[in-house]
């Protein structure tokens, strides 16, 4: 994993969040009734979250709601982190959840995601000049990422 100076990291936070949201909304063309969000807040029995990005979409006759989370820090991602988006998953409802970063993941946080519905996914590359959606393109072109199979019946994308 590379290391990033403050050279290298071009986006801003709400461009990676809108990137990502161009790399899932690229994957979801052949998606029954796909649509996705920007920061959508979604009412739960314990209160109001705001997710990065969501995507819904329809298949095997059924609705899915997928929640999905960006970190844009330097610091890899920790357990509690992925605990934190695991404990929304439950209360909203959905039945996915997907944890970008462009810093990696700590072991802990890929140990837990493992064991649970939520996908972590970490670019190799860094963040190149240019538009977003320049970068949502190389991202699906190089993604650079590895998978590996969790035991509730998901992949864990793995940078």
């Amino acid at each position: 994993m590379p290391s990033f100076d403050d050279s290298v990291i071009i986006l801003t936070p709400r461009q990676y969040e809108l990137a990502v949201k161009d790399i899932l909304d690229g994957s979801g063309l052949g998606l029954e009734q796909y649509t996705s969000s920007h920061l959508e807040a979604i009412e739960a029995p314990d209160g109001t979250y705001i997710f990065d990005v969501t995507a819904r979409f329809s298949a095997l006759g059924a609705d899915f709601l997928v929640l999905i989370e960006c970190k844009h820090e330097r610091r890899k991602v920790e357990r509690q982190d992925v605990q934190t988006l695991h404990t929304k998953l439950v209360s909203t409802g959905a039945q996915k959840a997907m944890l970008f970063s462009i810093a990696g993941f700590q072991s802990g946080a890929m140990k837990y995601a493992g064991r649970t519905a939520l996908r972590l996914s970490s670019s190799r590359t860094a963040t190149p000049r240019g538009s977003q959606k320049a970068w949502a393109r190389e991202q699906r072109r190089h993604l650079g990422w590895t998978y590996q199979n969790s035991s509730a019946g998901g992949a864990t994308a793995i940078g």
